[in-house]
Formats: C-alpha cells, sequence, structure tokens
C-alpha cells in the first residue's frame, strides 16, 4: 500500500515538472518569436514591455510597442491555439482509434472544412470573407465529421474500423467535390482556395479572430481532458472498458464530436495546418507515456509550441527571401510531417503497436 502511494506521489511529481518546464518553453517562446520579423526587437525590450503591462516594472514608451501588441502578439497567440486544438484532436484520435497514424483529418475534417471555405470564397459576397470563409469553414468541418459518424454507425454502434474507412471514402468525395470547385472557379477565386488550403497565419490575424476561437477551443480541450481516464481504460481493450463501468459508444460518439469541434475552431481562421496532429501527440507520448491524464495538456503545450516556432520560421524566410513572399505555415508542417509519416509506416511494418 505504501508502495503505491510512493509511485502515486512520484508521479504525480513528475508530470507536475513536465508541466512547470512546458509552460515555461511556451512563455519563452512567446518572447523570442515576438522578436522575429522584418523589424528585430531585442527579447529584453520585449520582457520589459511585458512587466510594464502587469504593472510589475516601469518603462518609457518602446517605439516598437505597435508592432508588438497589434501585429505579432495576435498572430502568435492565433498559432498558440491552433496547435493546441490540432495535437489535443490528434491525441484524442490516436487514442480512440489506438493507431499512432491517426490525425484530426482521418474522419473528413480537413475536406469539409475546405470545401466550406471553398464554398464561401466562390458564393458569397467578397467583403464580408473575414466573417463567412471561417464561418463556412466551420460549418463544413462540422457537416463532414456528422456525415462519417452517421454513415459509419452500425446498430448504435461505431466499429473503428468501419469509422477509419468511411472517413477515407467521405474524405476522397469531399476532396473530389473541392478539385471541381477549384477548376471551375475563376482565377482570383482559385488563387484564394489555393492560399486557404496551404494553411496560415497571415498578417491579417488580430485580437478579434483570437477572441472568437479562444473560447470554443479552451472549452473542448477542458471537456476533452475529462475523457482522459475512459481512454486510458479503452486502450486495454473495450470489453475491459466496460466492464469497468465505461460506456465505450458514448465516449466514442463525444470524442469524435469534440475533436471534430475543435479542429473546426482551429482551421476556421487558419486553414488546413496538417501533420500537427500526427507528429506532436507521437512524440509527446515518447517523452511522457500513453497516459492521457498528462498526455492530453502536455500535447497540447508542445503543439501550441510547435506551431509558433513553425510560424516564427516563416517569418524568417521571409526576412531573408523576401522577393518569394511570405510562405504558408502548412508546407513548413508538411516538410517536418511527411518524413515522421513515413518513419511511422516503416516501423508499423513490424506489426501493430501503440506506444
Amino acid at each position: 500500500m505504501k508502495e503505491a502511494k510512493a509511485t502515486r506521489l512520484s508521479k504525480f511529481i513528475q508530470w507536475k515538472m513536465v508541466m512547470v518546464y512546458l509552460v515555461a518553453i511556451l512563455c519563452l517562446t512567446i518572447v523570442l518569436t515576438t522578436a522575429i520579423g522584418n523589424v528585430y526587437i531585442p527579447p529584453l525590450e520585449i520582457v520589459s514591455l511585458f512587466g510594464s503591462k502587469l504593472h510589475l516594472c516601469e518603462v518609457s514608451s518602446v517605439p516598437d510597442e505597435t508592432i508588438i501588441f497589434l501585429v505579432r502578439l495576435p498572430r502568435i497567440f492565433l498559432g498558440i491555439l491552433v496547435g493546441l486544438s490540432l495535437a489535443t484532436a490528434g491525441t484524442a484520435m490516436q487514442g480512440l482509434f489506438k493507431n499512432p497514424m491517426a490525425d484530426p483529418y482521418i474522419i473528413g475534417i480537413s475536406s469539409g472544412a475546405a470545401v466550406g471555405a471553398a464554398l464561401a470564397i466562390t458564393l458569397l459576397p467578397n467583403f464580408l470573407s473575414v466573417y463567412t470563409t471561417p464561418f463556412m469553414a466551420f460549418l463544413g468541418a462540422m457537416f463532414a465529421t456528422f456525415l462519417v459518424y452517421n454513415l459509419a454507425r452500425v446498430g448504435g454502434r461505431i466499429p473503428v474500423d468501419t469509422l477509419l474507412l468511411t472517413g477515407v471514402a467521405v474524405s476522397l468525395f469531399l476532396s473530389a467535390i473541392l478539385s471541381f470547385m477549384m477548376w471551375s472557379s475563376p482565377e482570383g477565386g482559385l488563387r484564394e482556395i489555393f492560399n486557404w488550403l496551404m494553411g496560415g497565419l497571415l498578417p491579417s490575424a488580430n485580437w478579434t479572430k483570437v477572441e472568437i476561437i479562444v473560447l470554443p477551443i479552451l472549452a473542448s480541450f477542458i471537456l476533452i481532458l475529462f475523457f482522459a481516464r475512459d481512454l486510458n481504460a479503452m486502450l486495454l481493450g473495450e470489453e475491459s472498458a466496460q466492464t469497468l463501468g465505461i460506456n465505450v459508444e458514448a465516449v466514442k460518439k463525444i470524442l469524435l464530436v469534440l475533436s471534430a469541434f475543435i479542429t473546426a475552431a482551429a482551421v476556421s481562421f487558419a486553414g488546413t495546418i496538417g501533420f500537427v496532429g500526427l507528429i506532436i501527440p507521437h512524440i509527446t507520448r515518447i517523452l511522457v507515456g500513453p497516459d492521457h491524464r498528462i498526455l492530453f495538456p502536455a500535447s497540447a503545450l508542445v503543439g501550441a509550441i510547435f506551431l509558433a516556432w513553425m510560424d516564427a520560421l516563416v517569418r524568417f524566410l521571409d526576412q531573408i527571401m523576401p522577393s518569394i513572399g511570405e510562405m504558408p505555415v502548412g508546407i513548413i508542417t508538411a516538410f517536418f510531417g511527411a518524413p515522421f509519416f513515413i518513419y511511422l509506416l516503416k516501423k508499423r511494418k513490424g506489426g501493430h503497436y501503440y506506444v
């Protein structure tokens, strides 16, 4: 009994230290990535300005205050929220499917969002696009999720294999619709759709966009956390989970909806940024283990840190290669994600595994 109590205490302390380190790294990331851009801002100047806003110290007016608070910080916080969302949804999908190659888009969320955004770009008034495009992308992502769910349901149950195959089929069908829309749209609309598909935290990011998505994302994240113990039990098998009193089918439904919701909120403004939900949960699982009680918050923080640095890399590349323009962050994440996906496939050849 004492040994079990000591083990739990040791695990709690270890998890607490992991979270402290990750939060510290995230705070450092915010400061350092704020410094990067066409105008370099010394980190000490940023820290002193933060301290002044928090009434921890007094500083005279900072010439770069407008750039920091109205240009870079909204973009960084938008990236943090998007990274948190995709990593959380990826963790839920991988736990639900017991498959390290699952990600938020496996059930058609990405394709649904893309079709919704394309409809807004091609059919709705251009001057309202700042509102209509993210809203339609959100509706498209949710529609695709509910479509996959209803098609995969068999007698009130949702077999995981059927869900995966249905998700692939619906994604291909929606991709065909998207391809037709791109082929038939005028050149300006085609370019806008293409830019949205590549995903990015554009300079147009502002505090209004952050305020719109922050509550849905954080609320979904907290609700997903409540199912950490259920996912732990389901890793041992659905029958074992049922013997522990867990309603497996209800957990599947709720996690599917919450994962779709948090992903849809993220992609509504950032576009389809791929591979974050694939690589971040897997890497975090290697670092902290498969227990979802620590895996969810750790993956969320690692995802936030990762996407903030990927966007900083985009701004750095734009600074040293201004002639090519700003590269969408989705291209950068694909450079990291695609080789990692191939690595998972090769490792998986030896048989089924779930770390």
